[in-house]
């Protein structure tokens, strides 16, 4: 079975991360991403610190292998989520949306390793320098808040400005997709929407069945306007924000607008009203099936495509 160095690094088996995405990724899809060998991430996302303990805890209570949290840097909780993942120290914080230089040196101090998402080449030399431990290199055609290059383009220019281990993120959710990563010269790979079809991600039926018959001009992105892109599901709500962002409704109208939206479709499933976030991978997502299973499934299929080569591990 394939191993790279950020196994050593954060002490898993497989070099595969689950995304954290907010109000879905929970203890318990965490733990059981742990437990099949990859590293789970609990998700922060806008929720508080308590929150953020308690799901702690359920992970912990559900297994002893290394987990993540991941804090978005825009939540109006940050300051103690910050604090929270320090106090617990979590093996791993990734971050999103923003800069996370103003926490790192907190983490740190915890043994914390941390692992910033970047979508640009600045923010990956920003974040070598100020000492992250390895880099998730997320291209735009991930779900939830993206940025404008492709993970195909993104991956190697990232991997060219750093010496420290880079996770491809976007796009993937297959075996061909870890190996195209790797080829890039990525050492692991996040997934976030093949996670969405888990046996133990607790989404609604109706947001699960919708990545199940997605096609693969399923998605949009909005929010562009704001300085916020976001890329989720072709349903009623992100057409009509689409309408009002390009029809001259004002930022602070439109950030009304979207407030709640994704907690509706991860709890109701509801179809007009919630945001169904989501990457354009969707529609290579199947079936539904344990989260151990997909992790062995997608590094089994990656490895006879990489039979053979030598230089593929950075």
């Amino acid at each position: 079975m394939i191993r790279t160095p950020l196994c050593d690094l954060v002490g898993i088996e497989y070099p595969v991360f689950q995304g954290g995405m907010a109000w879905i990724a929970d203890g318990k899809l965490a733990a059981a991403v742990s437990e099949g060998g990859g590293l789970g991430i609990i998700a922060a996302g806008n929720a508080p610190g308590d929150y953020v303990r308690e799901q702690i805890h359920i992970a912990k209570s559900l297994t002893e292998k290394p987990f993540g949290v991941n804090i978005m840097l825009m939540s109006p909780f940050v300051e103690e989520v910050a604090r929270v993942v320090a106090e617990e120290q979590v093996a791993v914080v990734t971050t999103g949306a923003g800069n996370p230089s103003k926490y790192m040196a907190l983490w740190k101090e915890a043994g914390v390793k941390v692992i910033p998402v970047v979508a640009s080449v600045a923010m990956a030399r920003l974040m070598t320098r100020l000492g992250a431990s390895a880099l998730i290199a997320e291209g735009g055609e991930s779900g939830g808040h993206v940025g404008e290059l492709t993970t195909m383009v993104l991956v190697p220019q990232v991997c060219d400005v750093t010496p420290l281990p880079v996770i491809a993120a976007g796009g993937i959710a297959d075996g061909r997709g870890v190996a195209a990563a790797f080829m890039l010269g990525a050492c692991g790979v996040q997934m976030g929407t093949r996670f969405l079809s888990a046996e133990e991600c607790s989404i609604h039926p109706e947001y699960k069945n919708r990545i199940l018959k997605a096609t693969d001009l399923c998605t949009m992105v909005t929010g562009k306007k704001t300085g916020h892109p976001v890329r989720s599901l072709r349903t009623n709500f992100p057409r009509e924000y689409a309408k009002a962002e390009f029809g001259g409704v004002d930022e602070a109208t439109l950030d009304e607008m979207a407030a709640g939206r994704l907690r509706l479709a991860v709890e109701e499933g509801d179809l007009e009203k919630g945001c169904f976030l989501s990457g354009q991978v969707a529609a290579m997502v199947k079936k539904v099936q344990p989260a151990a299973e997909i992790v062995r499934e997608v590094m089994e299929g990656a490895e006879p495509i990489l039979k053979g080569a030598t230089q593929w591990v950075k």
